[in-house]
């Protein structure tokens, strides 16, 4: 993994989605964590909000946003755990049109390294829908903390070689431009 540094940076839009019942923003350190990186780094802040453990409502927000031509990117953090309430990946399966299974394999690898066998009870997934890319990442800042600074701070990262999220993001809905 390198930065070509003969390339410019090229920032992204990204949305930032926390799925709970009870977090407020004044209490939402996964994604408070997920802004000040995505800052950091240089992005855009699209957009931020909080939504309910309700499918429907997540896969419509993410839907929402994956109409939006000012979002690239849709991150959201909560609800891919096992239990009742954990509805986070069935949403955002709902709205995929292309799932990214190696997103889910490398966040479990690098999950690995820091919970050990404690990483199969996650269910980070990733996909593609209406050229937009949308990753759904465990509600807990060590695990928010993980997938940035491990997978999506290098693949939203125009200058990251051998390839990278960005360089391939005018075509990801190209398929819809043909005749």
């Amino acid at each position: 993994m390198s930065i070509d540094t003969s390339k410019d940076f090229i920032p992204v839009r990204i949305a930032v989605m926390t799925v709970s019942d009870t977090r407020t923003v004044e209490d939402d350190r996964s994604g408070e964590t997920l802004v000040g990186r995505i800052e950091a780094a240089g992005h855009v802040l699209a957009d931020r909000t909080i939504v309910r453990d309700e499918r429907e409502v997540i896969a419509a927000k993410l839907a929402d946003w994956c109409a939006n031509p000012e979002i690239d990117v849709v991150i959201s953090t909560g609800g891919t755990g096992l239990t009742g309430r954990d509805v986070t990946v069935e949403a955002h399966r709902d709205v995929y049109e292309k799932e990214i299974e190696a997103f889910a394999t490398v966040f479990t690898l690098v999950s690995m390294q820091k919970i050990g066998t404690s990483a199969v009870q996650s269910r980070a997934t990733g996909g593609v829908a209406n050229g937009t890319y949308l990753f759904a990442l465990p509600g807990s800042t060590g695990a928010c903390k993980d997938a940035w600074d491990e997978i999506l701070a290098y693949q939203l990262d125009y200058r990251h070689a051998p390839c990278n999220f960005v360089e391939i993001l005018p075509r990801l809905d190209e398929h819809k431009r043909r005749k």
